[in-house]
Parts: structure tokens; sequence; C-alpha cells
């Protein structure tokens, strides 16, 4: 079985590439620098889930810290999002950004919104544990942690597009996971969960 309370220091990260980066307002930060500066501006708008984060990752079994970094990554916890729920595109729903064809469900940053989309991302930890195992034979938690990366990548971009070691290079800004990692440790170091 998958091990999904692996400690977030074991994950290589760089965190945010260049065009992350960006949404920092007069900042040259990148790298880990970044979303962690990026976790920071999102956290007064994530204490408004913070109870919602703790009970589906309590009922999950998925690192709240995980879920918020996800949150601050697609709708900047909420921020992002129109009215209604939807981006832009109408394409993704709700604060983790739930792809239409996923038929989303619940209110656009309801409980059973972040169930849906938390049961998706444990999902792709399942399917991409599978491409990573030949990447991963001489190295105890190696597989593990790609599964993750892998996973996080995958809940971007589909599990089609995630594969070897450079699980980010199909995501958007090709730095998904890693900005995802980085945030979630930052919200883990600032003992918001």
């Amino acid at each position: 079985a998958l091990n999904l309370n692996i400690d977030l220091d074991k994950i290589p990260t760089t965190g945010a590439g260049l065009g992350t980066s960006k949404q920092l307002w007069n900042s040259s930060l990148t790298g880990v620098e970044a979303s962690c500066a990026l976790a920071q501006e999102d956290v007064e708008r994530m204490k408004s889930y913070k109870n919602s984060i703790l009970s589906v990752g309590r009922d999950t079994g998925i690192d709240p810290a995980i879920i918020a970094a996800i949150i601050s990554r697609e709708t900047r916890a909420g921020h992002f999002l129109q009215a209604d729920g939807w981006n832009s595109g109408h394409k993704a729903f709700g604060i983790m950004q739930v792809h239409r064809d996923n038929h989303p469900r619940g209110g656009k940053d309801s409980e059973e919104h972040m169930v849906q989309a938390v049961g998706l991302l444990n999902e792709l930890w399942g399917i991409t544990a599978d491409c990573c195992i030949y990447s991963c034979r001489y190295k105890a938690d190696c597989q593990t942690v790609l599964s993750l990366s892998g996973g996080i990548a995958a809940y971007n971009c589909g599990p089609g597009d995630v594969s070897s070691q450079e699980v980010d290079q199909n995501t958007e800004g090709g730095d998904y996971s890693s900005d995802v990692v980085a945030r979630a440790r930052w919200y883990k170091k600032i003992n918001f969960f």
C-alpha cells in the first residue's frame, strides 16, 4: 500500500518556476522561496478553509498541508475563482479546480468538493505508483516519493502525461508538483495544521 503520510522533506523540490514566481508582485524570488512567499500571501484566505481541510485530511488520510498547497496553487485560496466557482474558461470548478469532466460536486469551497478532489488525487497517486517502479529499483523510499510527486503532477496534467522522474515536464509552468510540495512544507513549517 502507498504510504500517504511520508515526510514532505523527503520529496525533492525546486519550488516555483519563473512563470509561477511572477505571481509575486515586485519580487525577484524564485524556487522554494517563491513558493513559500505565495503560500504566505494566501494564508489569510486559507484560514476560512482550515477546519474543512483538517476534516477532509482526517477523513481521507491525506496530509492537510498538501490539500492546502493545492488550494493555494490552483486558485490562490479562492482569490482566482469567479463568483460562480469556475475558472475563467469554465473548465474547472472550486478551490481545488475539479475538471468539469469529473462532474464537480458540492459548493466551490465545500467539504464535499474537497473530498471529491482529494479522492481524485488519491486515485492518481495509485496510478502513478506503477510508472515509477522502473525508475526506483535500488532506493527504498524512491517509489513512494516519486509516486506522490507524480500523483500531484497528474492532478494538474493527467496521469498519461506523467512519466519517469521528470514528473513536472508536462505540468502547467513545468513546476506544479515541485511548487505544491514547497507550499505544503511551508504550511507545515508554520504549524498551520
